[in-house]
């Protein structure tokens, strides 16, 4: 039993850690604790505009000294508390709950089957409740069903033990049910959120502030960012954080067919808003109604006058009142102009591709519910899944599940009702579901130019240890230790031009600098970039390189550069190359700066590459890879005769010495010819009953290298 209360504390209520969300957890600084005389899984009372009941937990050093209490959405609806409001705290007594009641927020409850019900109790042991509170009852996977305490016995604080009695009512708890939300569920957009409430709840809490400042508060925010990284999730959080009345349309929801129908539909939305006032509207993909004016044909006027009346709506003669427009777009560049103005959407917040630190945050919420392995390392996965964005580490957390659900599915008996806890209970996600999904799921941000990097290791390339060396400190340590860049102010080099003569490796060096780095990687050969449309070259060197900046860290591997780079003024019969030349050399190094972009690029003719490309800033380092030496080509040999069934009289040595002048690439066609003249004269030394033979009998002989290099014009 806890002593009674000692001390009541005043805190600001702060966002909960995602692991913490349905756990009904309270993280106070230790001396915070220590002033209520609570310890580590004590009861506290937190009192906003009503009370309700948490676990305390001691906060992470990185949260302490703040004058702070991190709760979740949950809890902070429970006790009617925002982000940023004072709440006072209290450690109290508390007791073991015989009976508690619940009603399912939602009307199609999942937990509506009585094998759900069964297990409700331990899924909810252990959580501290008050009658009034929502709780959240978390199921496999992240699938959840919310439910309010609708009676507790005995009455107050009770804690959900292992013999609490607990009843579910059948039917959904009226006037409660929201979006479900909050921020605790938006991973890695910490400080676009904190821009979003500085917008959006101060001037709806706090209208005196801006009166007394003397200026009129910000009435829009403008979301953009590439699909999957959280615009409308954010606007739901708001709409389920906030206590303002919240409406949200679609964009193309207004567009109707009669004259004058979808001006009316938009002036109504407003009206709603004006009269429920203070109030959000959210206008998701806001660029179907809001695209430029002049680029509107003459057949499409529908379009410009829904542009105009969203003008007025936002910003004209009649004032909007407390209402705030929320719009969001992965295009922005389309919207008019005049919507970008201040007065109409104040604020643009750019909501980009997220980090490491991002990843893991968002692959903790959508793993929070998944049985995961010991083996589980979400901050390798966090490392590796560069260029992802919130959707795609979803699907990578749905698709590791899948593979899990694949192996189970053989047990399961056909026209059974349901799969029995037992079974479910066994299901186990480890860390190879994890990457074997990684080769289903690609980065949505590249997804049309994604290009499947083959497995190549720095060892499957024989030779070239000095050019190796040199992509390995250009690409991977930039990526490893940029601590140690930034403390040496030194920006590595962002274009790398391998040339020599064709089967060299380039394109091998190029597939092991994007293998081993485990950076996203765009293949672009040059000629498939050249249009006869005047504009469509440049455009598609604009496209590669918007894209790499979205997947960053990422290496563009033009293959064939000289295709689209050639000297200008040589090509008398058109100036496309020119344009193309010139766009390339503006994304390369112009004004805007490419961050995070490696730009590797292979040619075997660099005397007819416009020189402008080749000085530092653009390509910085120009690796002529050689004709490999008699040392380089033993190595090569042993690669491409690796794990091959080689008889003793083949004597590699002997056969990088006598292939002077051969390149990596006649190297690998000698060894490829020699096994499959072996194949054939195994084969045909089966006669009619090629079944009853054993194919660990094949060897490949000193006489098939001979008859290959023979093919090629080479003698033993």
């Amino acid at each position: 039993m806890a002593q009674a209360p000692t001390e009541i504390l005043t805190l600001k209520v702060a966002e909960a850690l995602p692991k913490d969300v349905g756990r009904a957890i309270a993280r106070l600084d230790p001396q915070d604790m220590a002033r209520v005389s609570a310890e580590a899984g004590d009861i506290l009372q937190i009192q906003g505009k009503r009370p309700t009941v948490v676990k305390a937990m001691p906060a992470y050093p990185q949260d302490r000294g703040k004058g702070i209490i991190q709760i979740d959405g949950i809890a902070r609806e429970n006790a009617q508390a925002g982000l940023g409001e004072k709440v006072a705290v209290q450690k109290i007594d508390y007791q073991r709950a015989n009976t508690v009641v619940l009603a399912p927020i939602s009307a199609t409850s999942s937990f509506a089957r009585e094998r759900d019900r069964r297990y409700l109790r331990r899924l909810l042991e252990g959580l501290p409740v008050t009658q009034g509170d929502k709780v959240r009852a978390t199921l496999l996977g992240s699938r959840h069903q919310e439910f309010l305490v609708m009676e507790v016995n005995p009455k107050d604080a009770v804690v959900i033990g292992p013999i609490t009695n607990i009843r579910v009512r059948g039917e959904a708890a009226a006037g409660v049910e929201k979006t479900g939300v909050t921020y605790e569920d938006i991973g890695g957009l910490q400080k676009e959120i904190q821009r979003i409430r500085e917008m959006i709840e101060l001037p709806l809490k706090y209208p005196e502030l801006f009166e007394r400042l003397g200026i009129d508060a910000p009435k829009g925010v403008l979301l953009y960012g590439p699909p999957g990284c959280g615009k409308t999730l954010i606007a739901r959080a708001v709409a389920n954080e906030t206590d303002a009345h919240f409406l949200h349309v679609s964009g193309p929801e207004i567009t109707h067919k009669f004259y004058g129908e979808s001006e009316a539909h938009l002036r109504a939305i407003f009206d709603q808003a004006n009269q429920n006032a203070p109030s959000i509207v959210s206008l998701d993909e806001v660029d179907a109604i809001a695209s430029k004016r002049e680029d509107v044909r003459g057949d499409q006027q529908v379009e410009r006058r829904v542009v105009a009346q969203l003008l007025a709506l936002m910003d004209g003669l009649k004032s909007r009142g407390q209402v705030i427009v929320i719009g969001a777009t992965n295009i922005p560049h389309v919207l008019d102009p005049a919507l970008r103005r201040p007065g109409r959407f104040d604020r643009e917040i750019s909501l980009s591709v997220p980090d490491k630190t991002g990843r893991l945050e968002i692959l903790q919420i959508h793993s929070r519910g998944m049985p995961l392995g010991d083996d589980v390392d979400l901050a390798k996965l966090a490392e590796i899944t560069h260029g992802f964005v919130g959707a795609d580490l979803e699907a990578l957390c749905r698709e590791a599940a899948m593979l899990v659900l694949r192996r189970m599915m053989p047990r399961i008996e056909l026209g059974i009702d349901s799969i029995p806890y037992e079974l479910l209970s066994e299901l186990e996600i480890g860390m190879d579901d994890f990457l074997e999904a990684l080769k289903e799921v690609e980065p949505s941000a590249i997804r049309e130019v994604f290009t499947e990097v083959p497995d190549v290791q720095w060892d499957d390339v024989g030779g070239l240890e000095e050019t190796k060396r040199v992509l390995m400190e250009t690409i991977e340590w930039p990526l490893k230790y940029p601590d140690v860049f930034e403390h040496a102010h030194t920006r590595p080099p962002k274009g790398i031009l391998l040339t020599g003569a064709p089967g060299t490796g380039k394109t091998l060096l190029a597939k092991a600098a994007a293998s081993q780095s485990q950076v996203n990687f765009i293949s672009v050969k040059g000629p498939s970039l050249l249009s006869m449309w005047v504009g469509e070259s440049e455009k598609g060197i604009r496209e590669v390189f918007k894209k790499a900046k979205q997947a960053s860290p990422c290496i563009v591997f033009f293959d064939e550069i000289d295709a689209i780079t050639p000297i200008r003024g040589v090509m008398g019969d058109s100036h496309t190359t020119e344009r193309v030349i010139s766009q390339f050399l503006a994304e390369l190094d112009g004004i805007e700066e490419l961050k995070g972009v490696v730009v590797l690029a292979a040619t075997n003719r660099p005397d007819i590459i416009d020189p402008a490309l080749l000085r530092a800033g653009r390509f910085d380092l120009v690796l002529e890879l050689p004709v490999p030496d008699e040392k380089a080509r033993l190595e090569i040999f042993k690669i491409h005769t690796k794990d091959k069934p080689l008889a003793k009289d083949v004597d590699l040595k002997n056969l990088a010495k006598i292939t002077e002048g051969m390149t990596g690439a006649d190297i690998e066609g000698i060894c490829r010819r020699a096994s499959m003249l072996a194949i054939r004269e195994y084969v045909n030394s089966l006669g009619s009953k090629p079944k009853a033979s054993k194919a660990t009998a094949l060897k490949i002989d000193a006489k098939h290298f001979e008859e290959a290099l023979t093919a090629i014009g080479k003698r033993m």
